[in-house]
């Protein structure tokens, strides 16, 4: 089996440097369902608010806003992470193959 340029870059590296990090199925349940029971009930309280239909409207593209917002900062966060990791990831790589290459009785 022909080895991939991906996995020629992995293969010195231990399996405690692997990032795999996976939410199960109830935890990403629980986060939709609570965003949708608080999207619901904001939309509810802004469409029963005893205003005027422009401070209804200038309440809803706020809370639209907000939420859209508060996506790309938690997507900025993430992306973030991940390229603390893979940059951990390649120097680990890069050092176990510096100690491997390394011949402590070689004569200088």
């Amino acid at each position: 089996m022909p080895r991939t340029p991906h996995r020629r870059m992995l293969c010195g590296m231990s399996d405690s440097t692997s990032v795999k990090q996976q939410s199960t199925a109830a935890f990403y349940g629980q986060a939709v369902a609570s965003f949708g029971v608080a999207m619901g009930a904001v939309a509810l309280g802004i469409y029963s608010l005893d205003a005027d239909g422009w401070v209804r409207g200038f309440l809803a593209i706020g809370v639209l806003y907000l939420v859209t917002s508060a996506f790309t900062l938690a997507k900025v966060i993430r992306d973030r992470q991940e390229a603390g990791q893979i940059v951990s990831r390649v120097d680990q790589a890069r050092l176990e193959k510096i100690l491997a290459e390394h011949d402590p009785f070689q004569k200088l």
